[in-house]
């Protein structure tokens, strides 16, 4: 599976990127609203082992986001199957992002998640898709909003608030964000 944009190209992720996975993932400032920082490589494998997992068994995962200039991954995106319940939601898809913070403010985060939408309504012909960020996120809020999502409540898990979002297929607009 392959989805390309002007800049981006968005492929299963594969062992070759462990390293920029640990890159990313090690970093405090990337985790501040997520999990704890990864503190080594095969921590990082371990994650992509288990996102080819979820390709085999879901037929979707996260995909690594490569800057088509550079040729590097910087950050992934893409739709993940909700297999445990999340905010009452079981097996639903669940947009999810993350890149390497000298790639943020580009624009990427949002290309990328422009083209999954799309993948995720044209070729899985999904009616709804959902995503939920930390509350203090402000910048993965913002994103979410801009794509066209909407807020429809929040949630606590583990002592943190989070904002749940949805977009339903008739409301989704490729426009959406545009300047």
């Amino acid at each position: 599976m392959k989805i390309e944009t002007k800049r981006l190209i968005l492929r299963k992720l594969e062992d070759r990127d462990a390293e920029r996975m640990f890159l990313m993932h090690s970093n405090p400032e990337v985790m501040k609203y997520l999990e704890t920082p990864v503190t080594s490589l095969e921590q990082s494998q371990n994650d992509i082992r288990m996102i080819q997992k979820q390709y085999e068994e879901n037929g979707v995962g996260r995909l690594a986001v490569v800057e088509k200039e550079s040729g590097l991954m910087i950050g992934w995106c893409g739709l993940k199957l909700l297999k445990k319940p999340i905010n009452g939601h079981v097996e639903t898809l669940d947009l999810g992002y993350r890149f390497i913070p000298e790639f943020w403010g580009k624009g990427y985060a949002w290309e990328a998640a422009t083209a999954t939408l799309e993948y995720g309504f044209n070729d899985l012909k999904a009616e709804t898709i959902y995503a939920y960020a930390d509350s203090g996120n402000a910048g993965s809020n913002y994103i979410l909003t801009k794509l066209g999502f909407e807020n429809t409540g929040e949630f606590e898990d583990d002592g943190v608030r989070y904002f749940w979002y949805q977009l339903k297929r008739e409301n989704y607009n490729v426009e959406n964000g545009k300047d």
